[in-house]
C-alpha cells in the first residue's frame, strides 16, 4: 500500500523538523533499551537528521518492534502528557458529578436521575484510564508513526 509517507518518485513528500525529531526520539529510546548499540544508533541518528524526504525515515525504524512507536510512548514527555490528560479528565468528571448532584438536590426529585449521565461519563473515564499506549497500539502497522491515522 502506498501512502503519503512511503510515496517515492517525483511526488515525494519532504519531511519536517518535527518528523525528524520524532524519529530521533524513537532511535534514542531504542539505544536506551539496548536494541541499538551506540555506533548503530549514532549512525541512524546522523542519517535521520540528514533526510530530506519522508520515505528516507522509514528504514531507520523498520527493524524496531512496532516501528518504535512503543518506545515513543514510553518517553518521559509522553508519560507526563498521559498523566496530565488523566488528571484533567478526572477533574472534569468530579466537576460534572458535583454539578449534576447539585441540580438534583435543587430539583427536589426523589429519584437520583443524574445516575444515567454519570454512568456514561464514568464508563468513558474508565475507558480513558485504560492502557497508557492506547493510541499507539491501534495504529496500522504499515504506516509511519508520524503519519498514522
Amino acid at each position: 500500500m502506498t501512502t503519503d509517507a512511503t510515496r517515492s518518485g517525483p511526488h515525494r513528500i519532504r519531511t519536517s523538523d518535527s518528523e525528524r525529531e520524532q524519529v530521533a526520539t524513537i532511535l534514542r529510546a531504542a539505544m536506551t533499551e539496548g536494541r541499538l548499540n551506540l555506533a548503530e544508533g549514532e549512525e541512524r541518528l546522523a542519517a535521520c537528521y540528514g533526510t530530506t524526504y519522508r520515505d528516507e525515515l522509514l528504514p531507520l525504524t523498520a527493524d524496531l518492534p512496532d516501528n518504535g512507536r512503543r518506545a515513543l510512548a514510553d518517553t518521559p514527555q509522553a508519560v507526563a502528557a498521559t498523566r496530565r490528560e488523566r488528571r484533567s479528565a478526572g477533574g472534569f468528571l468530579i466537576f460534572v458529578t458535583a454539578l449534576l448532584t447539585g441540580l438534583w438536590l435543587l430539583s427536589g426529585a426523589h429519584f437520583f436521575w443524574p445516575i444515567f449521565p454519570l454512568f456514561f461519563l464514568f464508563m468513558a473515564f474508565a475507558r480513558h484510564r485504560g492502557p497508557r499506549h492506547h493510541h499507539y497500539h491501534h495504529r496500522r502497522q504499515d504506516v509511519a508513526p508520524w503519519n498514522a491515522p
